[in-house]
């Protein structure tokens, strides 16, 4: 019987020492081949659509395109695109947003080594897979009020509502989503509603309360 081919492997990280970090344990394992790696979100959208790797290791906190935004791209472009988070984020919120843009595994940069290269394989048979610690803090998570109001925003919604919590401008923000300003505002409306609160001081203390932003990265 023939040996399978290589999986072939795209990084997206905007932290160059990350991804040096991370080539090597990749380059140690003989089934996965690195063929390109990105630093933005907009770059790997152009590099996925270029190189067509197997399986996509991504961050979401990224410059110019946030990780949600581009997976959602990346499988518009590929609905067959598989696609890993490798993140810092340990909110269960990013987990259910990442997988309902459509990555297979979330997994946080505080797991081990073996757990990432696991994850890879399981992601690549088209498994969803998430780290142990996500999978716990989901099986603990209360379903509180506020909880249950951020799992009803859409990824879009989502990403315009950790922008903006990030006082980010609806004009930047337009921008990075490729959507118009009067759409950054008709979301920013529907967000307040759904989130139950009247103000944007409001938004940024939920934000910082369910650990959607961190005021100290």
């Amino acid at each position: 019987m023939a040996e399978k081919q290589n999986i072939t492997v795209m990084l997206v990280d905007d932290h160059a020492m990350i991804r040096e970090g991370y080539r090597s344990l990749l380059w140690k394992q003989p089934r996965l081949e690195l063929i390109v790696e990105a630093s933005d979100g907009v770059q790997a959208y152009f590099r996925f659509k270029e190189f067509q790797p197997d399986l996509v290791i991504m961050d979401l906190s990224l410059p110019k395109q946030g990780g949600l935004e581009t997976i959602t791209r990346i499988k518009q472009l590929s609905t067959k695109a598989k696609i890993l988070v490798f993140t810092m984020h340990q909110n269960p919120i990013y987990a259910l947003q990442a997988l309902r843009a459509g990555a297979l595994g979330y997994v946080t940069k505080s797991s081990s080594p073996d757990i990432l290269i696991k994850a890879i394989f399981e992601v690549y048979a088209e498994h969803q897979i998430l780290s142990p610690d996500i999978a716990q803090t989901l099986a603990l998570e209360k379903s509180g009020h506020e909880y249950t109001a951020l799992k009803s925003l859409t990824t879009r919604e989502f990403e315009v509502f950790r922008m903006l919590a990030e006082s980010q401008s609806k004009e930047d923000i337009a921008i990075a989503l490729n959507i118009s300003p009067k759409t950054v505002s008709n979301t920013h409306y529907l967000i307040k509603r759904k989130l139950n609160v009247s103000s944007d001081i409001e938004l940024i203390y939920l934000a910082i309360r369910m650990k959607v932003i961190n005021l100290l990265v």
